[in-house]
């Protein structure tokens, strides 16, 4: 069978696969929720859910530093990977010698779309669908208030998601408007931070962890500001771990 990823690349499977890798945590985690996990071999060190996964599978290294020998000894039949969370040298590499399905994902839409080419590729197409019905029942709503926002992603520098982002996404789906115009993840001074005045600033604990430390320190440069932790699972997760979005937004009263 011929199947076409996120970046319209076309791989061929002649079986539902038996030993899959898969190189993104969101992703891993999706693939255990459609019923996979014996079939799943390796993992990155970033794979932490499920509770405990890391120490039955095989760690092949990290979303941008795969350990190539780790996998030739998996022997896997599909890798799995992301445009954004993995790296264009090292998903070349093992398109040289595997069946290499990747994602693309700045939308929910995409998202579900994901979800959907991964059912089909790994056989598992019901499942998926059930799933994807679902979140979009869980996230069938419209958010409580809207407030502008800065979210954070990474310290020294200073570092934002900003427009065609899955995070800006999410921030709208929360009911925030992304102060951030440029593209992507830009950098900002605390100046620049400070000019724009948000009226809520998130400090994300991935990929960069913002502690309470980061939290004292912003809170004397923004004052007018509601500085808040948040989980960067929730928005930046971008498979079964969905499912949960909306209940963390009313346990924080997001």
């Amino acid at each position: 069978m011929k199947y076409k990823d996120q970046l319209r690349r076309t791989i061929s499977l002649a079986l539902p696969p038996k030993r899959i890798v898969s190189l993104v945590p969101s992703q891993t985690e999706l693939l255990v929720d459609l019923g996979l996990v014996d079939s799943l071999v390796g993992v990155t060190k970033f794979c932490v859910h499920p509770k405990g996964l890391k120490k039955e599978k095989t760690i092949i290294g990290g979303t941008k530093n795969f350990h190539f020998d780790k996998i030739d000894l998996l022997k896997p039949d599909l890798i799995i990977g992301n445009k954004e969370e993995n790296y264009k040298e090292g998903i070349n590499q093992l398109s040289e010698k595997y069946p290499v399905w990747m994602s693309d994902i700045r939308t929910l839409e995409d998202a579900f779309q994901m979800m959907l080419g991964i059912g089909q590729v790994t056989g598992t197409h019901n499942k998926a669908e059930v799933l994807v019905q679902k979140i979009r029942s869980e996230l069938n709503f419209v958010p409580k208030r809207k407030a502008t926002a800065v979210y954070l992603i990474w310290d020294e520098p200073l570092m934002a998601a900003g427009k065609n982002t899955f995070i800006n996404e999410m921030l709208f789906r929360a009911g925030f408007v992304n102060m951030m115009e440029k593209d992507r993840y830009p950098k900002l001074s605390t100046s620049e931070l400070k000019a724009l005045a948000p009226e809520y600033l998130l400090l994300s604990s991935e990929p960069y962890p913002f502690k309470q430390k980061q939290l004292t320190e912003f809170a004397a440069l923004l004052p007018q500001s509601k500085i808040l932790l948040v989980d960067g699972e929730m928005f930046s997760w971008y498979g079964s771990r969905l499912l949960f979005f909306k209940g963390y937004l009313d346990f924080f009263k997001l």
